[in-house]
């Protein structure tokens, strides 16, 4: 893996987070309003990477999070299409469901991609690692070695081992699609959801992340996200590659529960919670729903 290092964060700047924009360009669009809001710098926002995938938009959203200046790694779908892959390279399993749903997807994804925006993916980093408050982070997409690695909140034995193995008191994710704040022995992993698609939560709404420096120490917040949802399944739909996915934009749940462990996937349409937790050092963690 290519790893950036960054400089310190200085310890009373705020950090925003998200995964995901999907080819989503109102989602994204949103996300960009919502960090103006916030008074966050794009020094000061993370992506953990697949700026493209199901939506409409694949070269449009690039180009929006080229030019906003924030900090992005290279997912799975970034690996793909600035190699020039056959496929998205998810690692869903053969004819299943989130395979075939993706035959239809990645080709018109990677049909509308400028040779510039391959040659920008292709210079994305696999990873950052920063400090933050005196506290080390590793951002991944999937897993800490594997880009497409799909890791849950149900799974605790495979983040313990995943964290272990990441080097930092802090790892921060993507790739699974659905938002968590989760505590390991080796500190915390927070997965702040995505925006280019909903959290199978039965909501329109898509997900990001706060990184926050308290008087206590560092705090991690889930936060929702509303934006025109309803135009960007239209866009899809005019597109006719993945109607599948245009309806999930307006119902909030999946096409394809392939790759979810068995409580994540009993949650389906239950709204989640935004959740909080509080870091007073890399091993005293308090959680707060």
């Amino acid at each position: 893996m290519m790893t950036q290092r960054l400089f310190e964060f200085s310890g009373n700047e705020t950090l925003l987070v998200f995964g995901g924009p999907y080819s989503n360009l109102e989602a994204t669009r949103a996300m960009q309003a919502e960090a103006q809001r916030l008074g966050i710098t794009p020094d000061r926002v993370i992506c953990t990477g697949d700026v493209v995938a199901y939506c409409a938009d694949p070269e449009a959203t690039t180009g929006l999070i080229r030019d906003w200046g924030i900090r992005v790694i290279a997912g799975n779908c970034e690996q793909q299409l600035a190699a020039g892959g056959a496929d998205c390279g998810c690692g869903f399993e053969e004819g299943s469901a989130c395979d075939l749903l993706a035959k239809g997807w990645y080709p018109y994804a990677n049909a509308r991609i400028s040779d510039a925006s391959r040659d920008w993916m292709r210079a994305l980093p696999d990873t950052l690692r920063f400090t933050y408050g005196g506290t080390s982070f590793l951002v991944v997409h999937g897993g800490v070695a594997q880009t497409n690695k799909f890791v849950f909140a149900s799974e605790t034995g495979e983040l313990a081992a995943e964290h272990e193995a990441a080097g930092a008191d802090v790892v921060v994710a993507g790739h699974a699609g659905l938002p968590f704040v989760a505590t390991t022995a080796h500190g915390v992993w927070f997965n702040p959801g995505v925006i280019g698609m909903p959290a199978n939560d039965g909501t329109a709404d898509v997900w990001y992340g706060l990184i926050s420096s308290t008087s206590h120490g560092l705090q991690f917040e889930t936060r929702r996200l509303a934006y025109d949802h309803r135009s960007a399944a239209a866009a899809l739909r005019r597109s006719g590659h993945a109607n599948s996915y245009a309806r999930t934009l307006l119902t909030g749940t999946w096409p394809s529960l392939d790759i979810l462990p068995p409580p994540e996937h009993a949650a389906t349409g239950v709204r989640l919670r935004p959740q909080k937790l509080k870091l007073a050092s890399a091993k005293d963690q308090v959680l707060a729903g």
